[in-house]
């Protein structure tokens, strides 16, 4: 199921609501960043001093609003059903228009919710809502090549390895090589016609 308003948007899947931050989750997501910390900082870039700061927060929300309103980013929480608990997020950013059609996918889990599908059944609703929604073409992931965790969720998703990208992004304070991945909504990768 899908809603979509001037600023909301909010995709359901069997056991998650895929949805906008907003202010009120500002101590859910504080104290899942904070008791993940160990288990996300070797993935991530450093976080500011501020990082887990109300101030941070609130300008999150905001460029969050800013960026589904100009369709430049979705940046979605992973909300359990359950018992609407805050168990990771996942945003698909630099969206490219025009001859492009693409997006470069992001994500996290907390650590009490890794190894459990959340983040597979959050990616694959994801890009088919980027694929069908959004008329999206084309999905890029990366991730560190000793990530296992990460490459096999996308792997498992349908995206498939296209290469190494030297120095790709600062993780955890130093410039690491990332392994690519990408899924296209027409996949012919492999594919030959020849006649």
């Amino acid at each position: 199921m899908l809603a979509r308003g001037r600023r909301k948007i909010r995709i359901d899947t069997d056991r998650l609501t895929l949805r906008a931050p907003l202010h009120a989750d500002f101590h859910a997501w504080t104290g899942l960043r904070r008791a993940s910390e160990a288990f996300l900082t070797p993935w991530e870039p450093a976080w500011a001093p501020d990082h887990l700061s109300r101030r941070a927060f609130t300008n999150r929300v905001y460029w969050a609003q800013r960026s589904i309103g100009a369709d430049s980013a979705l940046p979605l929480f992973m909300i359990r059903r359950a018992d609407d608990t805050l168990v990771g997020a996942i945003t698909l950013d630099n969206i490219r228009r025009g001859p492009a059609q693409a997006g470069t996918l992001g994500y996290w889990v907390g650590e009490s919710f890794a190894r459990r599908g959340y983040m597979r059944e959050a990616i694959e609703a994801v890009v088919h809502h980027a694929f069908q929604r959004m008329d999206l073409s084309r999905i890029e992931a990366a991730c560190l090549p000793e990530n296992a965790a990460s490459r096999g969720v996308l792997e498992k998703s349908g995206f498939k390895y296209e290469g190494v990208a030297q120095s790709y992004l600062q993780i955890n304070g130093r410039w690491r090589t990332h392994v690519l991945y990408a899924a296209l909504r027409s996949d012919r990768r492999g594919r030959t016609d020849v006649g």
